[in-house]
């Protein structure tokens, strides 16, 4: 078995659900650099991806994820079920990110 799941599913294929232990959340907040800033704007003249903003979102995201699992693991859990992400805008240049799920104790099923 995997250290540790997390998906976004209800149910874990090979898997069952043995034990529930409820919500969990993994809560970031990140805000843009001067630099990376400036650079975006140039990039909006032209059109096309941005890397500094994906970069961002990336490490936001993983950084939640990471939250996700720590607070789980404190549990008991060893997967997440139903995972979600949720961002906000929290002033300008400021952004939150919620990853959330329900942690759960999963074992191989025979």
């Amino acid at each position: 078995m995997a250290d540790f799941l997390i998906v976004t599913t209800e149910n874990i294929p090979g898997y069952k659900v043995v034990e529930v232990f409820g919500e969990v959340f993994g809560v970031t907040s990140r805000s843009r650099n001067i630099g990376s800033n400036f650079l975006a704007g140039l990039k909006t003249i032209v059109g096309g991806e941005i890397p500094q903003y994906t970069a961002l979102v990336q490490e936001t995201r993983d950084r939640a994820i990471e939250k996700l699992r720590a607070e789980a693991s404190e549990k008991g859990a060893n997967a997440i079920v139903m995972m979600r992400f949720d961002t906000e805008a929290i002033m300008q240049g400021v952004g939150a990110t919620v990853a959330y799920g329900t942690a759960v104790k999963i074992v191989p099923v025979d």
